[in-house]
């Protein structure tokens, strides 16, 4: 196999993006959360009332590094824990009209994070990168399954 860096750039890349991230949100003066929460508000603001499991998947956190942030995120009332319906065992996040609130102005700095990641792509070279890294996440997360 080719020697290759992919893993140590997407490591670099990651702890970069965070800083600017945070950056970025204090310069649009964006404090009522962090970069890390702003992540789990981004997929509560795609769908709506997820059982913990499944937010846990899609933002690709642990139960118990999110467990933490969604306390810090429902004192701050950014969330609510809403019990299901139809099994009371399970527990759903729910979004409160405070961080709806706060959607559009996420939404800037998301976009000028986006601008700023393919600044000098081509439209190809922008599929052709995304298309890398969702096979690359698909083959961690089939790995991620055997554990």
């Amino acid at each position: 196999m080719l020697e290759t860096k992919g893993g140590f750039l997407i490591s670099q890349i990651k702890q970069i993006q965070g800083r600017v991230f945070g950056r970025l949100l204090t310069e649009a003066g964006i404090d009522e959360f962090n970069g890390a929460q702003g992540h789990i508000l981004y997929v509560l603001w795609q769908e709506d009332n997820l059982p913990i499991v499944e937010l846990a998947r899609r933002t690709g956190l642990a139960k118990t590094t999110l467990t933490s942030m969604l306390d810090r995120m429902e004192s701050m009332g950014h969330i609510t824990r809403c019990y299901d319906p139809e099994d009371r065992r399970q527990i759903r996040i729910c979004l409160t009209d405070n961080a709806r609130r706060l959607e559009s102005k996420y939404k800037e700095v998301s976009d000028e994070m986006s601008r700023l990641f393919y600044k000098g792509f081509t439209d190809e070279e922008i599929l052709r990168l995304d298309a890398g890294l969702e096979k690359i996440l698909k083959n961690l997360e089939e790995e991620e399954r055997k554990i």
